[in-house]
């Protein structure tokens, strides 16, 4: 088994917690793991991609050869569009459809989505209302892991229990908040999948 994604948003989405969330889980199920990450500017806002590679033996290199990414999970919609060629032809797109509006002359949100939806495996989430529904709009990353969740190559229950774990230490309050944005992003992308 082999499973690559590409993360993407921008600075302040949650990008990297997703990456160690899907890497704990990976390690925890004795899988190999390599990461690479691509910051963008040194600020919310700035582009933030990160290569997740996956599998049952060696891993050869941390990035994805362009055509073969299993997934492109996005956070913020527009960034989408920049891996579209790292996408396997059977690959999945998780796109969110709330935009970060940081560019004066970003494009019609319509337009963006009309492209990530022609995409046979794709499913779209509104995660900024879905994570505001959870208690607490930072957790649109957790949202989006949800909402991948069916897709990835291991039990989405040991993705939510990951994500229990990992936010533990920061209280039982940001614990619940993140196991509802998961179980909503979960839920919301099976009924998208019908």
């Amino acid at each position: 088994m082999k499973y690559d994604i590409i993360l993407c948003g921008v600075g302040g989405q949650g990008i990297l917690t997703i990456a160690t969330l899907i890497d704990r889980v990976a390690l925890r199920l004795g899988l190999e793991v390599k990461q690479a990450e691509v910051h963008g500017m040194a600020q919310r806002g700035g582009a933030v991609e990160s290569h997740l590679r996956l599998a049952d033996g060696p891993i050869a290199s941390d990035l994805i050869p362009k055509g073969k990414a299993d997934m492109i999970l996005a956070v913020e919609p527009m960034e989408t569009l920049r891996y579209l060629s790292w996408l396997a032809d059977d690959g999945a797109v998780v796109a969110s459809t709330t935009p970060f509006v940081n560019i004066p002359n970003y494009p019609d949100i319509e337009e963006v989505l009309s492209v990530i939806s022609k995409f046979e495996k794709h499913v779209l989430v509104d995660s900024k209302t879905l994570a505001k529904d959870a208690g607490n709009v930072r957790a649109e990353n957790t949202v989006m892991l949800g909402a991948a969740s069916g897709w990835l190559p291991v039990d989405g229950e040991v993705v939510r229990t990951e994500v229990a774990e990992m936010f533990k230490p920061k209280g039982e309050k940001l614990v619940e908040v993140n196991e509802r944005a998961f179980d909503l992003g979960r839920a919301a992308a099976l009924e998208a999948i019908g």
